[in-house]
């Protein structure tokens, strides 16, 4: 799943949670906040409160949107849910910036919403309705913006994300490294999506926490950045970088958490069991570099 489609998801629930109690006099924040919590690990916590209140300020205007694309159906005749992946979609679709979704990845967004939490019947429901608006609303022009924008590598949304390489010296004396094997059976190194405002060491250390339960208490070493281009399901084509560190720590025992289903198995190597391993071409420079820093500064 993408982080884009959870924070759909989180932003659904919260409208949901918003409707269902008539609109309470809790704050946005405590319902945001309350849906975000439910979710056990999520990287960026702007873009699901951003959907959630920018729905909310424009829900007058959305709801008379929706009452003129299905005239038969009044807002209030329309199943709760429907109702809200509709305000979702079409508040994507017309009031969002151009660089964060293009018209027609907002209606299949809401299409799979409402294929997972609505009815039988409701992603076409959804989709004859967001389709009626898209051709009323001259989206298509919006789309051409779209597809002129994404052209230049400059306009690509880049995705930051910090990894690390931690050493210790285990009961043996050895040097070793921690790293795991992940569902395509490749030997890699914690990394995490940095989220806004925070630092790429943070990243890194919480990384290193969660992906193979290690405290790292100081990085010793910044790696440098890895950067490239790929494709993503909701923006085609994305800037990726990956800041790189190394750390040192206490020996200990790595701990995987079961619901981690990234990890297959997580293991101290040392340098020649790491070198020998499976790993991605983009990482081996920086676990060369870890290993080289690692051995003249023991």
């Amino acid at each position: 799943m993408s982080l884009r489609h959870l924070a759909r998801e989180i932003a659904l629930q919260a409208l949901f949670n918003w409707d269902f109690q008539e609109r309470s006099e809790q704050t946005l924040d405590e319902i945001i906040g309350f849906s975000i919590s439910l979710r056990d690990r999520v990287y960026d916590s702007q873009f699901p409160q951003q959907l959630f209140e920018g729905v909310i300020k424009k829900v007058t205007v959305i709801d008379d949107i929706i009452e003129k694309a299905a005239p038969a159906w009044p807002i209030d005749r329309i199943a709760a849910v429907d109702r809200n992946i509709l305000r979702l979609g079409i508040y994507e679709m017309l009031f969002s910036e151009r660089k964060d979704v293009p018209p027609r990845v907002a209606i299949n967004e809401a299409i799979e919403l409402a294929k997972s939490f609505g009815g039988p019947n409701s992603y076409k429901f959804v989709s004859g309705v967001l389709g009626a608006v898209y051709e009323a609303s001259n989206l298509k022009e919006k789309e051409q913006e779209w597809e002129e924008f994404q052209k230049d590598p400059k306009n690509f949304p880049v995705e930051e994300k910090a990894g690390i390489i931690v050493y210790s010296r285990n009961p043996k004396s050895e040097l070793v490294f921690s790293a795991f094997k992940d569902v395509f059976n490749r030997w890699t190194v914690p990394k995490k999506v940095i989220e806004e405002g925070e630092k790429p060491e943070d990243a890194a250390l919480e990384a290193a926490r969660y992906d193979i339960g290690i405290e790292v208490a100081e990085i010793v070493k910044s790696l440098g950045i890895n950067k490239y281009t790929n494709s993503d399901p909701v923006y085609g084509k994305i800037r990726k970088e990956v800041h790189y560190f190394a750390a040192k720590t206490e020996y200990k025992e790595l701990e995987v958490d079961e619901e981690n289903a990234g990890i297959e198995e997580a293991a101290w190597l040392t340098k020649t069991e790491f070198l020998s391993k499976e790993h991605y071409p983009d990482v081996a420079k920086f676990i060369a570099e870890a290993i080289e820093y690692a051995e003249q500064n023991q």
